[in-house]
């Protein structure tokens, strides 16, 4: 079963994911501007938030099954619409209707949570975690491989007929849930801001990832634009090549997820947000061109992408032990502040490349890095007492925070 949900996250995650390597080509087929066609990117991930905010929730009040097949129905209808939008207005509407119905992978987590033990939270999460890595690595990679072959329609008809045979799937095999709240949808919204206001390690998670993804976004929107440029020249499936360098992040998040179960999550974010600046320098040296530059844009782009998914392990795992009864909201509240950082990155990732080139992308991560890597240096090296694990819901730390 954790394998099949593993695999339904990396459906879901992978039609939000796509769009960067084909929006080259989206600009080209509409007769657009490269940083407009962008918006398709920035639409998605906007729409992804909303459907964290609205829809997540949701998971602590309707069974699992049901909730789940509704989502992945609701997004194959979102992306055959994508696919037939005859310009740009009607795509960026249909992309906001995938992002905000494809919440699969935020809602799977927490169920998945209440299923396991608390000490094996960590292994579990990092696996569904790699499910939704591959979906990211294989959706550029297919969207744009497919893209050039077929077009930038083919992508959005062929994951919306994927999208519909998962859901078909899971409508029959998952597992039967009882709800864990019967309040009413309104209430049910007001308690996610409820525990943001008044969880500090919930505040915290969500500032790590908000800054992480966000600089993570903001590259993968650059990129695409640096790749197809005179610099280097090449074609969208270059863009999926180079996201399958990062297959090795797949690796990393269950180990990721075991040293989070022996050493606590405050160690594991210090590592991590360290690394997010270490890879906008390596990041630097895709200016240079040539094989040297696809090196270092490969090496940097692995280490962010290691940095910012492990990283999400940490966070959740810290989020979930706050509260047994109120997962999917807590997640709600962390994963709407990581995709509005996200959609904000992609956005002024993709403004920095129009007004600074390659430079401006890679100054912009480094950026997000520093906001956020003395917070966690200091909290995960510097700060002592009992380490704050899943099986220690962390809350010593309440009164520094």
């Amino acid at each position: 079963m954790v394998l099949l949900l593993a695999v339904a996250c990396g459906v879901a995650v992978g039609n939000i994911y796509f769009p960067q390597a084909v929006s080259p080509l989206v600009a080209s087929g509409l007769d657009v501007s490269g940083d407009t066609a962008a918006l398709v990117v920035t639409a998605a991930q906007f729409g992804y938030a909303l459907g964290i905010f609205f829809l997540v929730p949701l998971g602590d009040r309707v069974p699992h099954r049901t909730l789940i097949a509704t989502l992945f129905a609701l997004s194959g209808a979102g992306l055959l619409a994508a696919s037939a939008a005859p310009a740009l207005p009607p795509l960026l509407g249909a992309s906001v209707l995938v992002g905000v119905t494809t919440v699969v992978a935020p809602v799977v987590a927490p169920m998945a949570a209440g299923l396991v033990p608390a000490e094996r939270r960590g292994a579990v999460t990092g696996t569904l975690l790699s499910g939704s890595i591959g979906g990211m690595l294989l959706s550029r990679a297919f969207g744009g491989a497919l893209g050039e072959w077929l077009g930038w329609r083919a992508p959005y008809l062929v994951t919306a007929v994927v999208a519909l045979l998962i859901g078909a799937v899971l409508a029959r095999s998952l597992p039967r849930t009882v709800p864990t709240s019967s309040q009413r949808y309104p209430a049910l919204l007001a308690e996610s801001l409820r525990l943001l206001r008044t969880e500090p390690l919930l505040r915290l998670s969500c500032f790590y990832q908000a800054t992480a993804f966000a600089a993570f976004q903001a590259l993968w929107t650059g990129v695409a634009l640096f790749l197809t440029s005179g610099t280097y020249g090449l074609g969208a499936s270059a863009v999926g090549a180079l996201a399958m360098v990062n297959a090795g992040t797949m690796l990393a998040t269950p180990f990721a997820g075991r040293q989070i179960d022996r050493r606590g999550p405050d160690a594991v974010n210090a590592v991590c947000l360290v690394a997010v600046v270490a890879s906008a320098g390596v990041l630097a040296l895709g200016g240079l061109g040539g094989v040297a530059g696809l090196v270092g844009l490969a090496l940097g782009t692995l280490l962010l992408d290691v940095a910012m998914q492990s990283g999400m392990v940490a966070n959740q795992v810290r989020i979930f032990a706050l509260s047994g009864e109120a997962r999917s909201r807590l997640n709600t509240a962390y994963m709407t502040c990581a995709f509005i950082g996200g959609a904000a990155g992609s956005s002024l990732g993709a403004l920095a490349y129009a007004t600074l080139g390659w430079a401006g992308v890679c100054g912009w991560v480094a950026v997000l890095g520093v906001v956020s890597a003395p917070v966690a240096v200091r909290r995960g090296w510097v700060r002592t007492g009992p380490r704050g694990g899943p099986g220690r819901p962390g809350r010593q730390g309440h009164c520094a925070d």
